[in-house]
């Protein structure tokens, strides 16, 4: 994984079919990146629904959330239509995981994220950052308290 206290590389990916988000974008607010292995998998079905759940609490700390996998924009609006998701799904599908590699977050042999988050701060400085074993769902605790420390600052 990247380490913390270094800039958040930038990027760009479909956040829906026809609209295109880019990191630098959110200059001025937290960021939450959740890397992800797939849509529709039951951990991470339980991950994003969860975030979901906390979005309120994020927002009280200026932060945005937004998931990463490398499954296409249309498995992204499927999924986040099924499970009512508030937060943007980025397809890092083509190349796949593209920005999963800047990250340091791809998993060469299955193809596929790693379960991995980071929270960047408001000039987009990396300052907290978790891998999380595949099958585990590493809940918000941890995200939450990073928030939390960043606004004693």
């Amino acid at each position: 994984m990247l380490t913390v206290n270094v800039p958040a590389p930038d990027f760009s990916l479909f956040a829906t079919p026809d609209q295109k988000l880019r990191l630098s974008e959110l200059k001025g607010k937290k960021i939450i990146l959740a890397f992800y292995p797939a849509d529709w998998s039951v951990v991470c079905s339980d991950q994003m629904s969860l975030y979901n759940a906390t979005l309120k609490l994020f927002h009280k700390y200026n932060a945005e959330l937004i998931g990463i996998s490398v499954d296409s924009k249309w498995c992204h609006m499927a999924f986040a239509r099924d499970r009512k998701l508030h937060f943007p799904l980025l397809a890092d599908f083509h190349p796949a995981g593209t920005v999963a590699r800047l990250y340091d977050v791809y998993d060469e042999e299955e193809g596929e994220c790693k379960r991995a988050l980071y929270v960047i701060d408001e000039e987009g400085v990396i300052c907290w950052n978790y891998l999380s074993p595949v099958g585990i769902n590493p809940g918000a605790d941890g995200i939450l308290d990073a928030l939390e420390e960043m606004s004693k600052k």
